[in-house]
């Protein structure tokens, strides 16, 4: 007899364009409140409007990557910044020489 799981992956695709609040990006994200003031006080995200805060929806990438790096590699904050950064500049430099 064979053994045939079926995995299924259940999710949800937030709009770049969409914005989010702060509770809505930490479940999205997976993080914790803190982290993400912690982030925006070190620059990795932006707050898009004053009042309550709410973020692009171009933060969540962002977000995510964040808290991967700090949960899985534990990177303090500042270093989470230094390595998106760099990240993202890989990124414009290998799509600016076509790779």
């Amino acid at each position: 007899m064979s053994n045939n799981h079926v995995r299924v992956l259940v999710g949800e695709i937030a709009e770049e364009q969409e914005s989010l609040s702060l509770a809505r990006l930490c479940e999205l994200c997976d993080g914790e409140a803190s982290l993400i003031e912690e982030l925006v006080d070190e620059g990795v995200l932006e707050v898009a409007s004053a009042g309550e805060p709410r973020f692009a929806g171009t933060a969540l990438r962002r977000a995510r990557l964040a808290v991967r790096l700090q949960r899985d590699l534990g990177v303090n904050t500042a270093g989470v910044a230094i390595v998106i950064d760099l990240l993202e500049r890989i990124e414009t430099l290998e799509s600016r020489f076509g790779r």
